[in-house]
This record gives structure tokens, C-alpha cells and sequence, in this order.
């Protein structure tokens, strides 16, 4: 995929972070989980900002498959300014030269890991952390960013409509399912203490549901499923009931907040991420399939309970809006619409 099949998107980007830019002219920035969802958004938005506004920044990339970067985005591994470091989080070897800007992503974000082996994925997000950590005291890091993730609130109680930064609940530790979450929660205590040890300013992220080029459409994404049923022709099947309520923010966004957050938002203090446009599933499954023609069908496999209270996974942005002054630039059915060209684009481009 040329980059310029997210010109406009990125140009978004650049017009709402401009003020970004100018603290991130000659410096050297390190991203773990550089090459998923957020992390492949950071990279096309530095590299594409270090060509426009000519900052001669550099960008390395942990990675634990540079081949199979480079394949799934050849443009971004030929540019000069990136340099992929392979290497696994837990144990990767320290680049020498000096980084000004860690963004800390590198967690897989796969409910079949988290369900099959939860040892692991705790082992990788806390060892990863301290050894991110670890290495933000050595290159001299300035600024720390942590993806952190709305999981560490634990199940939001259905009638809380938006759950805040200052929500207490927490993750059953006893739930072997709850892997994830519990890793992040306790990450964000490593961050927390490292900060007060170490002179960096420490940005939290929690970061929520989300949509936009590069989103995998085969893993436990809702919304990813129902596109990828669409552009196949297909029904779009909801396996539960349609009842619980998501919000999902658009990739561009995502990265404004992001960028926003580490260069101005408060140390130590979290930032939840995502939109508060709340959709039931059913809902959801009704917009995407709007937006093919003929319209998909969209069956729900499950009967819902009556009187039963619908799940909710909605944050409220109240802070990141108020102190940030943050805001949702692209709203649900054009983030669907986007998404899915962007799709059918890349299949014309194979074929």
C-alpha cells in the first residue's frame, strides 16, 4: 500500500497536532508495538510528518518480525528515518544512541492468547514494561508514553453509562481470563513508581475500542468481523445478543490524542482514550451493513434476557476534552465508511 492511500488522514492529523511538531524536531523517538494497529498509525504519522514539516527526527521500531513489517507496509520500511530493531519486549537488546521519546505499545492484544495461555501474556506485558522501563533510565528519555487500556477498570457496571479515570473498580485477579487486564492495571503502578524514581514525565493512555485502516478484521474485533463479513458479501452474524454498548474512535483521532497526551498531557495521571458515542452492537452491526450495497442482512444468533441491564464498555473523555482540549473529529458511519475503502483498496491494489 502506497502511503498515499492515507494522504488525507494523515494530513488530518498534522492540522490538528501542529503544535505537537516543533518539540519533536531533530529528536530520536523509540516505539515498542510499533507494528500493530496504534503502533503502525505512529509510524505512518512521525515518518510522515518528518517529510512535510522537514524535522529530521529519527524513529526506531521494536519489532519481533521485521520481514513481516516491511511486507505489510513496504513504504514505511524503506524510509530513511525508520530503523527496525528485532527483538522481543521482554529481553530486547538496547540501541546505544540516545532516545529523547519512548511510547511503550508492545502488548498482543489477542483474546485467544489471553484465554489459552495467560501466563504468558502477564509475563509479556510486565516484563516488557520493566524492560522498557529500563531502558527509557538508559537512553536518557525525556517523555514516556504507556498504552495502557480501558480493561484496567474491570467490568463496567451497566448502569454506569460512561466509566471515568477516577472509576475504583478493578479486574478479578482470581479470573485467569482477566490476564490482560491485570497486566495493565499493574503496569500502570511500574510506570507510576519508575516516574518517581527517575526524572521522565510519565503519560498514561487508557486506551478503548477503535476503527480505521490497518484494524485486523479476523481477531475477536467486533467491528472488524462485521466489515470483513460485508467486503466478503456475507451475513453479518452477531454471536451474543446485540445488547452490549461500544463506542469506537477513529485511527486518526486516536493518533491526535495520543501525540496530544505525550507532549502536553499531566504526568501520572491517565487519559482515557476512545470515543463516548455509544452503539449496542446490534446497532453497530446495523451501520456497517449500511454501508455496502445491497445492504448485508444482520442476524443475532442470541435472544436477549428481558429486564436484564445491557453490558457497557464506554469511557467517559471529560478529562482529556478539558484539559486537552480534545475533541471527536470523525464520528462512527464515516470512520465505517473509511475503513471499509480502505479495504477495498488494498484488495484492488493485490489483485
Amino acid at each position: 500500500m502506497s502511503q498515499h492511500t492515507l494522504a488525507s488522514d494523515l494530513n488530518y492529523i498534522l492540522e490538528n497536532t501542529s503544535a505537537v511538531w516543533p518539540a519533536l524536531r531533530n529528536k530520536h523517538i523509540f516505539i515498542t508495538g510499533g507494528t500493530g494497529f496504534i503502533g503502525t498509525w505512529l509510524v505512518e504519522t512521525v515518518l510522515w510528518a518528518n517529510r512535510h514539516l522537514n524535522l529530521d527526527l529519527s524513529l526506531t521500531v521494536l519489532t519481533r518480525d521485521a520481514d513481516k513489517f516491511i511486507k505489510k507496509a513496504p513504504h514505511l520500511g524503506q524510509d530513511p528515518a525508520l530503523q527496525l530493531l528485532q527483538g522481543d519486549v521482554r529481553n530486547f537488546t538496547f540501541p546505544e544512541k540516545k532516545f529523547s521519546h519512548v511510547i511503550h505499545g508492545a502488548t498482543d492484544a489477542s483474546a485467544k492468547l489471553n484465554q489459552e495461555n495467560p501466563e504468558l501474556m502477564l509475563e509479556t506485558i510486565l516484563q516488557g514494561t520493566q524492560r522498557t522501563l529500563d531502558f527509557s533510565v538508559c537512553s536518557q528519555a525525556e517523555k514516556f508514553l504507556f498504552l495502557s487500556s480501558g480493561a484496567v477498570y474491570g467490568r463496567q457496571p451497566p448502569e454506569l453509562r460512561y466509566i471515568d479515570e477516577d472509576y475504583p473498580g478493578s479486574p478479578n485477579p482470581l479470573d485467569p481470563n482477566t490476564a490482560y487486564a491485570v497486566g495493565k492495571r499493574a503496569a500502570e503502578n511500574m510506570c507510576i513508581a519508575h516516574a518517581k524514581q527517575h526524572a521522565i514525565a510519565m503519560k498514561i493512555a487508557r486506551c478503548f475500542a477503535f476503527v480505521g485502516p490497518y484494524l485486523p478484521l479476523d481477531i475477536h474485533f467486533a467491528i472488524g468481523n462485521f466489515i470483513r463479513d460485508g467486503l466478503l458479501g456475507k451475513d453479518i452474524i452477531v454471536n451474543g445478543d446485540g445488547t452490549p454498548y461500544r463506542s469506537y474512535q477513529y485511527a486518526t483521532d486516536l493518533v491526535v490524542w495520543l501525540l496530544q497526551i505525550l507532549q502536553v498531557g499531566e504526568s501520572c495521571v491517565p487519559y482515557n482514550v476512545g470515543s463516548d458515542e455509544a452503539f449496542s452492537i446490534r446497532e453497530l452491526a446495523d451501520a456497517v451493513a449500511q454501508h455496502f450495497s445491497p445492504h448485508c442482512s444482520v442476524k443475532i444468533m442470541q435472544q436477549a434476557l428481558p429486564g436484564r441491564l445491557a453490558e457497557r464498555y464506554v469511557p467517559s473523555v471529560q478529562r482529556a476534552k478539558r484539559e486537552l482540549n480534545m475533541k471527536a473529529g470523525i464520528h462512527l458511519h464515516e470512520a465505517i465508511a473509511k475503513t471499509i475503502a480502505w479495504h477495498i483498496l488494498k484488495q484492488e491494489r493485490k489483485e
